[in-house]
């Protein structure tokens, strides 16, 4: 009876580049799904808590996590769809920049604004 290869014994890293990129693209769909949780609980829980005041910076709050949580999770897909084409082709893909600052940027502004917004209601 033949003796069982050893997984990857010829030094291929093809399959854990693919299980790697697999984590990468579940990671994407992780954080976007944090994203929408917190829209949820901004946008509506936290209005539904509050007696008296404004809630619509909240509720625009939520809507900007929302729209945080689609663009992760769309950038997310489609950088898993590239990688992979990457693999398969044996080259090597980069992160897009201008995503990154974009996903950044609306991160940014919205931590920003969020606090402005505790600020001015706790006055």
């Amino acid at each position: 009876m033949p003796t069982p290869r050893k997984f990857d014994e010829g030094g291929d890293a093809t399959r854990r580049t693919w299980l790697a990129s697999e984590r990468t693209v579940l990671a994407w769909l992780r954080t976007g799904l944090t994203a929408t949780a917190v829209a949820l609980a901004v946008g509506k829980v936290i209005p539904d808590l509050r007696t008296g005041g404004a809630s619509w910076p909240y509720v625009a709050l939520g809507v900007g996590y929302a729209v945080l949580g689609l663009a992760t999770v769309v950038y997310g897909l489609w950088r898993g769809r590239e990688v992979d084409r990457a693999i398969r082709s044996g080259r090597w893909i980069g992160t897009d920049e201008r995503a990154m600052w974009t996903i950044g940027g609306i991160a940014i502004a919205l931590a920003l604004l969020t606090a402005v917004v505790l600020v001015a209601d706790a006055a």
